[in-house]
């Protein structure tokens, strides 16, 4: 998406280009600690730079499936240099995450319950797997092949 080059930006523009009610914005405002500038007349004014967080909080929480407190704590590992470290329970659905929230900012409980079912399948293949891993360390230990506890 082109942001338009512009020093500022009212809240109902910045809801146009992210095809998000401005109750949304404000919400992120909060949650995100972003603190656009304010007109005399108390209006929010927002800079291209918020404009770009506020575009990328819409693209881990809408496109990638992040809760609020994973987006959260990308945007802190980001600012840290942490790049590119994530675990699985800062995204929507996962197990013990928040609801998914739509694009209206309402809670979708159909989607949370589509989501478990894709992680519950996830967990039990990765169970099986380690189950697969600890039969074959057994056997190598019945054969004296792996460093099993041999008393030493």
């Amino acid at each position: 998406m082109e942001i338009p080059d512009k020093i500022f930006f009212k809240i109902g523009e910045v809801g146009k280009l992210l095809e998000v009610e401005p109750y949304v914005l404000r919400y992120w405002e909060r949650e995100f600690l972003l603190n656009p500038k304010r007109s005399r007349s108390g209006q929010r004014l927002y800079r291209h730079g918020d404009v770009e967080r506020l575009l990328r909080i819409k693209r881990l929480l809408h496109t990638e499936g992040y809760t609020i407190a994973g987006a959260k704590k990308v945007i802190a590992r980001t600012a840290a240099g942490q790049v590119g470290v994530e675990r699985t329970s800062e995204r929507a659905g996962a197990p013990g995450s928040d609801l998914v929230v739509a694009r209206d900012g309402s809670e979708t409980a159909s989607h949370q319950r589509s989501r478990d079912g894709a992680s519950l399948e996830s967990i039990r293949t990765e169970v099986e797997q380690l189950r697969r891993l600890i039969r074959e360390a057994r056997g190598l230990e019945a054969w004296g092949l792996a460093g099993g506890s041999d008393g030493a």
